[in-house]
C-alpha cells in the first residue's frame, strides 16, 4: 500500500563530542524520540564539516579524535516533532537545528 502525506523533518547538526549529562547526545535524541513513539531518527556521522567557527572537522588518518559532524535525523508530523523540541533546547550546547515540510510516500505491507 502507498500513502502520501505532509510531515516535517527536523535536522539536528552537532559535533560527536557533544555531550549533555556525560552521555552523547545523539543517543540521548534517539532514546527521547522512542520515548515519545515518533516515526523513527537517524543518525549520520560526517567524513568532513565545519560550523559557525569555521573549524575543519575531517576523518583524516592524521586526525584520529577530531570531533566529526553528527546529524540526527527525524520525520514525523508537525505536532510530534514539536513535543521534542523542548529536550533539543535543554540537551544541545553547540549545535544548530533545521525543520522544513516535506511530502512523504509511505509503502505498507496490508495485513
Amino acid at each position: 500500500m502507498k500513502i502520501q502525506e505532509n510531515a516535517v523533518i527536523l535536522r539536528a547538526f552537532f559535533g560527536e563530542h557533544e555531550r549533555h549529562n556525560g552521555k552523547p547526545v545523539y543517543k540521548q535524541i534517539v532514546l527521547k524520540a522512542m520515548e515519545l513513539k515518533l516515526a523513527g531518527a537517524t543518525v549520520t556521522k560526517g567524513l568532513m564539516g565545519f560550523g559557525a567557527d569555521s573549524h575543519l572537522h575531517t576523518s583524516s588518518i592524521l586526525r584520529l579524535s577530531e570531533n566529526l559532524p553528527i546529524i540526527v535525523e527525524i520525520i514525523d508530523s508537525k505536532e510530534n516533532i514539536e513535543k521534542l523540541l523542548p529536550f533539543l533546547d535543554k540537551t544541545i550546547d553547540d549545535g544548530l537545528i533545521t525543520m522544513e515540510e516535506i511530502n512523504i510516500i509511505k509503502y505498507r505491507i496490508q495485513k
